[in-house]
């Protein structure tokens, strides 16, 4: 079907996340869904995340995140898993 970029323009600029609950407004009607309900509309499984939208990663612990930190940013030799932005990672292909 497609999506009209101003709206989803409008989605993003009006998108907040607290408690794995997303919230957002576009043409005057407010949005809220959870994970789960986003894996059904999408038909998509939802399955972890909540963890990937969650601020706080400490849920996965320190050795996963360094594991997931190096990965993504492509630096082995990482010894503490910082924050990697998405301008700093290169494609895994």
């Amino acid at each position: 079907m497609g999506c009209s970029v101003l709206d989803l323009a409008e989605f993003y600029a009006n998108c907040n996340v607290t408690n794995a609950v997303v919230t957002s407004e576009v043409n005057g009607k407010k949005l809220k869904f959870n994970a789960k309900d986003l894996g059904a509309i999408l038909g998509v499984p939802a399955e972890g995340f909540d963890v990937y939208v969650r601020e706080d990663k400490t849920v996965l612990g320190t050795a996963r995140l360094l594991q997931l930190t190096q990965t993504l940013s492509q630096q082995t030799r990482l010894k503490a898993p910082p924050s990697v932005k998405k301008g700093d990672m290169t494609s895994l292909h």
